[in-house]
């Protein structure tokens, strides 16, 4: 009895060493783990539920910049020191601890400020976005009035009017496209500005669609310029016709419209709206330069220009009427989506230029034909238009950050789905909307026969070891569906993360299955 007594002695001691001394786990945390905050905090507090030494402890912030903090180990809680500038948006501190037993503990908690990043936080602190922005109006302007102007010089007025407009928006435009790789760069890697100094932001533009869309316009920008410069009237022509075709190339390479289906209408539809919009719109500062001099060429150059132009502006109102309805596929969408907002708004000015358009074709050309030195209210008109275009241009530019209503409801009809197949058991998990920000998780949990599998708990782990983020945890609720539901789960960086679902089947039994899944 006595060596019974003992053995069990022995093994109740043995089993209260092993308990002191199980893993160390996060029990809490000040601020706690996704919350939202008005203004950063000077310091995160991480509790676990034994004394721990911290080997690692790193921050993340919103604009994917790794930031240096301060931890410090007091009885059972780590102490981090967040630096005092961190940006608006969502914070990343993934942690590495050494618990009592000698084993590495790892994990990630969020903490926001002012928004979840994914909402509402441009990188760049804010200043991406409206740059991006007046950056595309340069493209426009050097496409359209720098590269039109120089074709109407060379097919049609034959001669030096408006120079300095169009070699400075020739200037403008490849300043522009060239700032615009860069920023793309930027805003994918959700880099600060003075990222611009590195390869990087600049290789991974050069990679996206917009990459080849900019170059096929510095070429024809480029080509324009030399055209204009050049003495003889045939290569002059020849360049200047080149470029054209690259304005068209150039819209019809990137952007909403050119991946909708069918691309056989949608991307020649593009490349005869730009080269149509260049024919117009190109010869505004040239015939303006005209009438303002009173020039006597100003008679047969209206002449000439105008007999082009009607069809023309029958072919650019045709293209872009078959774009409109496929991009917004409901009339709805024009009250109802900011895209078709901003469609609405331009074809109020459209119709306004053209208004202006017939009435330069119909007044106001037989009158300077008549005499030229009737030229004032022509010259008035013109500018009208260039107003009007260049108000045009600025709306049409916000188009870069609104998906049209037929990406909308391809997002939200379509999440992003993700097929985990073992010997043990099937998951299917459904992500929406699939792209950064906050998301929810279906966990479609199944047997390998696809009969529903028997689960007491679900728990969904997401890490993103490319940019070091500790595995995130988070529980899973089961919905009146059948389904395990996590709902509201912050995603704050693009990239490829590392997902694992456990399944506790029982309390000694647990399926796990694990995948990758890239967010956009």
């Amino acid at each position: 009895m006595r060596l019974i007594a003992s053995i069990a002695a022995l093994l109740v001691a043995l089993c209260l060493a092993t308990a002191a001394h199980a893993h160390a786990v996060l029990v809490g945390a000040e601020p706690a783990d996704g919350s939202v905050l008005a203004q950063a905090p000077k310091m995160v507090v991480l509790r676990f539920n034994e004394a721990v030494a911290p080997t690692a402890v790193s921050l993340l912030d919103a604009t994917g910049k790794p930031r240096d903090v301060a931890i410090r180990a007091v009885d059972q809680s780590v102490e981090v020191t967040l630096p005092g500038d961190l940006p608006e948006g969502t914070q990343v501190i993934s942690y590495r601890v050494v618990s009592q037993d000698g084993h590495p503990v790892a994990g990630s908690l969020l903490l926001s400020i002012g928004v979840v990043t994914g909402s509402a936080v441009p990188s760049g602190g804010g200043v991406v976005t409206p740059l991006i922005w007046l950056a595309r109006i340069g493209v426009y302007l050097g496409l359209f009035i720098g590269v039109g102007g120089a074709f109407f010089a060379a097919w049609i007025e034959r001669g030096p009017a408006g120079g300095r407009v169009i070699l400075g928006s020739l200037g403008v435009g490849l300043v522009s496209a060239i700032a615009s790789l860069g920023l793309q760069g930027i805003d994918l890697l959700s880099l600060p500005l003075s990222g611009l100094a590195t390869h990087a932001p600049w290789v991974s533009a050069l990679a996206t669609s917009l990459g080849p869309a900019m170059l096929i316009a510095i070429a024809a920008m480029l080509m324009a310029a030399i055209g204009w410069r050049i003495s003889s009237v045939g290569v002059a022509r020849i360049l200047s016709g080149v470029a054209m075709v690259g304005v068209g190339l150039a819209l019809a390479a990137s952007g909403h419209a050119v991946t909708a289906s069918p691309q056989w209408l949608t991307r020649p539809a593009v490349f005869i709206h730009g080269v149509g919009l260049a024919y117009w719109i190109g010869a505004l500062a040239p015939l303006a330069a005209m009438a303002w001099r009173r020039n006597d060429r100003l008679p047969r150059t209206l002449k000439s220009f105008s007999t082009i132009a009607v069809p023309v502006v029958a072919l650019i109102a045709l293209s872009g009427l078959a774009l409109a309805i496929i991009q917004l596929e409901s009339f709805g969408a024009l009250i109802d989506t900011r895209y078709g907002n901003i469609l609405a708004l331009k074809l109020g000015l459209v119709l306004l230029l053209l208004a202006l358009a017939a009435l330069n074709r119909f007044v106001f050309t037989p009158a300077v034909a008549r005499d030229v030195g009737n030229a004032k209210p022509l010259l008035r008109s013109v500018l009208a238009e260039c107003v009007l275009a260049v108000a045009i241009f600025t709306l049409v530019a916000g188009w870069r950050f609104t998906p049209p209503p037929r990406a909308l409801a391809m997002s939200a009809d379509v999440p992003l789905a993700v097929h985990i197949h073992t010997d043990a058991a099937m998951f299917q998990v459904l992500i929406a909307p699939g792209r950064v920000g906050q998301n929810d998780f279906v966990l479609q949990l199944m047997n390998g026969d696809a009969s529903p599998f028997a689960a007491k708990e679900a728990t969904l782990t997401l890490s993103l070891p490319d940019k070091g983020i500790e595995p995130i945890e988070r529980s899973a609720a089961l919905g009146p569906d059948g389904y395990w539901h996590v709902n509201m789960v912050p995603l704050p960086f693009p990239g490829r993360w590392h997902m694992q679902i456990d399944a506790l089947v029982t309390d000694f039994k647990k399926v796990t299955l694990e995948d990758d899944v890239e967010v956009r």
